[in-house]
């Protein structure tokens, strides 16, 4: 049974920088687009990037673009979100979400507006919040 599982969270001050991982397991990893959602309390669920299998493509949120950076390393089964010039509106719980899609461009901004039953893997979440 495959899984995927976040790291990385934490608390960090506005203009700080943070590196989310999510390591993949018992899966054949660089069969799947990757994204990363967030969730605040209250709020709905917000897309914030995803990249593609081979990493050819990306795609980010408004609210992160110019901000955030997700690559990925298919030979360590992670995918990696870097949040740099962190806002307190940044603060929510991060998910590592992932689609099978061997050799298939995906990730788009329609992706990004997906729900978490559209995926074939979810992980646990890890809450990451900045102070002001």
């Amino acid at each position: 049974q495959g899984q995927v599982a976040e790291t990385g969270g934490g608390l960090v001050q506005a203009g700080g920088v943070l590196k989310l991982s999510c390591t993949a397991s018992g899966l054949t990893f660089g069969d799947y687009t990757m994204g990363w959602f967030r969730q605040a309390p209250g709020k709905s669920l917000e897309g914030v990037a995803c990249i593609s299998w081979s990493s050819g493509r990306t795609t980010y949120a408004r609210s992160v673009k110019g901000r955030f950076s997700i690559s990925r390393d298919n030979a360590k089964d992670t995918v990696y979100l870097h949040l740099m010039s962190s806002e307190p509106e940044d603060t929510a719980m991060y998910y590592c979400a992932a689609e099978l899609s061997p050799q298939v461009d995906t990730c788009s901004m329609s992706w990004l507006h997906r729900q978490r039953g559209d995926f074939d893997y979810w992980g646990h979440g890890t809450q990451v919040t900045v102070s002001a």
